[in-house]
């Protein structure tokens, strides 16, 4: 007999591994795919958690407190990510600058990166969601994953979706 419990953990798992493919198989500007994702559970996932506490301790920033608290009570924290790196493209200058050549000298962030990401982290919910999994998109813990370097040095923006299965969805009516 398997249990309530450990069949949902298995089934959030599942749901994980299938977020992480629906995010890589997201269309990408120019066909580019600079995303990095990760699952995480036990310690690496606590380790999370407290470096929010640390952040909201050290920055008076009360949301990552309350978000640390979601963190620690998920079974499944998903990470997606993306590198910064531009698209080489002569005509463009949405990101600020005049081309990538002066965005890459000058350190910002290509707009298709970060578009990129958001149409990957949609698709990724989108998966939770048709699977009945509790989840919900923190940038506060995507902040604390990206100061630990969990998907390396060169992400450059980070989100996280903890997951969970529970009669009611922890993650929203928040305080």
């Amino acid at each position: 007999m398997i249990s309530s419990d450990e069949a949902e953990l298995n089934a959030i798992r599942q749901v994980a591994n299938l977020m992480c493919a629906a995010a890589r198989t997201a269309p990408k500007g120019r066909g580019i795919d600079n995303l990095v994702t990760a699952i995480v559970e036990g310690e690496e996932k606590n380790a999370i958690a407290r470096k929010m506490l640390e952040l909201a301790r050290e920055k008076d920033v009360q949301s990552f407190a309350r978000d640390a608290a979601g963190v620690r009570f998920a079974p499944v924290l998903v990470l997606i990510g993306t590198r910064a790196k531009p698209m080489g493209l002569k005509i463009c200058g949405l990101c600020g600058f005049k081309d990538c050549a002066e965005l890459e000298g000058k350190g910002g962030i290509c707009v298709f990166n970060a578009s990129d990401l958001g149409v990957a982290i949609g698709s990724a919910v989108s998966v939770a969601a048709l699977h009945h999994v509790d989840n919900r998109v923190m940038y506060t813990a995507g902040i604390a994953a990206m100061e630990m370097e969990l998907l390396g040095k060169d992400v450059k923006i980070l989100f996280t979706i903890p997951l969970t299965a529970t009669g009611k969805n922890p993650f929203f009516d928040r305080k």
